[in-house]
């Protein structure tokens, strides 16, 4: 009686989730794999080294990344409806959507605890390694790593009374005991979004009465009001790609073990779960803006590189006109630069200050 109504209504929750990921990982997968792919190599090639409260973002960058690549067998999946890669690696991409979501939970959690530490402590922050986040990060990796294990299990192919070619939403949830249900609902809801939720809004919170401080010099206000645009920038990603998910989690383990049996909450269940997946991966592409826009120097990184880039283009656009003489290259040349450095001006207009409009004064002097 219970596998006849839950067939009936999967049944008709399956064309919609089947298109919304199909949908969902398409519009993700380039611009997330060029965002963090980028983020991996500035953070990792440039802004370790003046910057050192970068290993969390580095271990974001990292989960996000790993998450995109499993982004095409997902679209395979979903756009054929047939899964021809066997058992292991339907689990494994089933295993790294989780792993990237609770383990980007706890580096954001890590990054607004340590902004804030940072802001609030100042002293302490100059003598802080960058081992310790090193060795904070591989506890996590494990920590994380271990407590996600469980999940790929509980929707394994054996679990399912279809053939071994689906995979992902299509694998059915192994039914367990109540206990064994509550327990883990509990863990996963205490751990892996109620502390986590509590810290990011603490740290919030104190960072906003810290700014309402007037007593602050001008230098260490900007530092403030930075750590506090990544703190809320943390909290944002936060709310949007999580909380959905883990406020539907309790509802959908109810309705996967055959506790709620309305066929209508059933399927406003499944649906939601799919939405809340779907802005879980949405993560990914939000993640890239704590790099960019709250860290200087990967902003002036990314900048430094676009300019050499256009540079470089203009050069050889010089280069491929034809033979002309070497005053009209120079005069071309000369206006080829101006343009570029006027533009650059307008966007970053603090790096050109003192050299008096042209880049060749700082070598002259």
């Amino acid at each position: 009686m219970k596998n006849n109504f839950s067939q009936t209504c999967t049944d008709a929750t399956g064309d919609f989730q089947a298109t919304l990921y199909a949908a969902t990982y398409i519009l993700l997968f380039i611009p997330g794999l060029l965002a963090n792919g980028v983020a991996l190599l500035v953070l990792c090639r440039f802004v370790i080294k003046k910057h050192k409260a970068v290993i969390f973002m580095i271990n974001l960058a990292a989960a996000d990344f790993a998450h995109v690549l499993s982004l095409p067998l997902r679209m395979y999946y979903y756009i054929n409806h047939h899964w021809p890669f066997g058992s292991f690696l339907c689990q494994f991409c089933f295993y790294l959507k989780y792993l990237n979501m609770y383990a980007s939970i706890c580096f954001l959690t890590c990054i607004s605890i340590q902004r804030y530490l940072f802001l609030r402590y100042p002293f302490k922050a100059k003598d802080w390694k960058r081992r310790y986040d090193a060795a904070l990060s591989v506890a996590i990796w494990i920590v994380v790593g271990a407590a996600c294990l469980p999940l790929p299990i509980l929707r394994s192919p054996d679990s399912s009374n279809s053939t071994n070619n689906t995979c992902f939403a299509d694998l059915g949830v192994q039914q367990l005991t109540m206990g064994a249900s509550i327990a883990l609902v509990v863990v996963a809801e205490l751990s892996g979004f109620v502390v986590p939720l509590t810290v990011i809004i603490f740290c919030t919170w104190k960072m906003r009465q810290s700014l309402q401080t007037s007593d602050a010099a001008v230098q260490h206000a900007n530092e403030k009001q930075k750590a506090w645009q990544m703190i809320l920038v943390c909290a944002a990603v936060f709310f949007i790609c999580f909380t959905p998910y883990h406020v539907n989690f309790p509802i959908f383990m109810m309705v996967k073990q055959n506790a709620i049996t309305n066929c209508a909450i059933y399927q406003s269940t499944l649906h939601f779960h799919s939405i809340s997946l779907c802005l879980a991966s949405l993560n990914c592409c939000l993640d890239p803006i704590l790099y960019y826009f709250m860290t200087s120097e990967f902003k002036e990184r990314i900048f430094q590189q676009t300019g050499a880039a256009i540079w470089h283009r203009l050069a050889s656009h010089d280069s491929s006109t034809g033979v002309i003489s070497a005053g009209e290259m120079g005069e071309g040349g000369q206006q080829n630069k101006s343009v570029l450095l006027g533009y650059l001006w307008t966007l970053h207009p603090h790096r050109f200050e003192g050299t008096g409009g042209t880049g060749t004064d700082s070598k002259e002097r």
